[in-house]
């Protein structure tokens, strides 16, 4: 999970940009109609596999293969189907939809037991980039939520000339070990357990043995108005008995605490990230009214996107996964930065 901010909104589309996705967006409603309906039995299917960098990396693919890429990121602890609604909808838009399990989820598998499990920052961007380069994607809109949000920033951030433009939920999210070192106020550090339950054997041994009671405790946390029933929440619980994933899991949170080391061949990157980059392309950052997770105010991050850029706060009890909470508003967003 990763930590979440507002803004004020400043705008990013001309007024004929809005007013082309407001018709694009009505035009979308029976597609919204459709996935609503039974969405908590429907699956992302069926699941495509590429090796990709280190990885055989699982992923779904939806819309025409000539479309304008859009490559969705989950975060942690969900899965795809956090864009159950909003794949089918952007393929309907003509789009090109890829949702990739990240490493340690679902069908994704390092191609040697020889890799290390690393979960640090810059290696998940490294991972989406080896997967844009295997699909010959050259140019994607990237879109994120929570871990997904983080890496679509990065990668905004490292490589700009691959990413034409971002969604990024909760907004800017690069951090550094140095930052994970502050400390925050008590109400936030207590907000902040399981980062420290993960600092133990205790907390790994118990994440092996209660991971799914763990992550329906985190949904219900971090979305406390979305009442999500069993079939939504075992759909993508199921991801997370990949074999790497309590390892991936641990590892990201204790770098993060400076616990840790990363692999020394991406500290290149963590070096430049470390330095909270500016990302230039053009950006559209989302915030649910009812976030469980901490964050603080708007201009914690307002400055760090020079692009073109609008926030846009999402009402009406929405959470931590606004995608799967919100679909309308999100799928709106990436078709407005897609095409604005």
């Amino acid at each position: 999970m990763s930590t979440s901010f507002q803004l004020p909104r400043r705008s990013f589309l001309a007024a004929t940009a809005l007013g082309a996705a407001a018709a694009q967006l009505a035009a979308l409603t029976p597609a919204f109609a459709q996935a609503a309906t039974g969405s908590s039995s429907r699956r992302l299917e069926p699941l495509k596999s590429i090796d990709a960098g280190t990885l055989s990396i699982g992923y779904y693919e939806a819309g025409p293969a000539d479309g304008a890429p859009v490559i969705l990121l989950h975060g942690w602890p969900y899965d795809i189907h956090m864009f159950v609604d909003v794949a089918p909808a952007l393929a309907a838009a003509g789009f090109r939809v890829i949702v990739p399990y990240l490493r340690g989820y679902g069908t994704t598998r390092f191609l040697s037991a020889d890799t290390p499990r690393n979960g640090q920052q810059s290696v998940v961007a490294v991972d989406i980039i080896a997967l844009m380069d295997a699909l010959k994607i050259q140019v994607a809109t990237v879109a994120g939520c929570d871990w997904g949000a983080r890496t679509a920033c990065i990668m905004a951030a490292l490589w700009p000339e691959r990413v034409k433009a971002l969604v990024s939920v909760s907004g800017y999210l690069i951090g550094s070990q140095e930052a994970g070192k502050v400390p925050l106020p008590p109400q936030a550090e207590l907000q902040w357990w399981y980062q420290y339950y993960f600092a133990t054997e205790r907390g790994r041994a118990g994440y092996e043995k209660n991971r799914h009671d763990f992550a329906r405790l985190i949904w219900q946390t971090a979305s406390p108005r979305w009442n999500f029933d069993a079939a939504t929440f075992d759909r993508s619980a199921v991801a997370l008995d990949n074999p790497d994933h309590v390892a991936i899991t641990v590892h990201n949170y204790r770098w993060r605490l400076g616990l840790v080391e990363g692999e020394a061949k991406y500290q290149a990157l963590e070096n430049r990230l470390a330095k909270a980059p500016v990302i230039a392309v053009p950006t559209i950052t989302l915030e649910g009214d009812a976030n469980g997770v901490p964050h603080p105010e708007p201009s914690a991050y307002a400055k760090k996107f020079s692009g073109r850029y609008e926030h846009r706060l999402v009402s009406g009890g929405i959470g931590h996964n606004l995608p799967q909470e919100a679909p309308e508003a999100f799928t709106k967003a990436v078709i407005d930065a897609a095409r604005g």
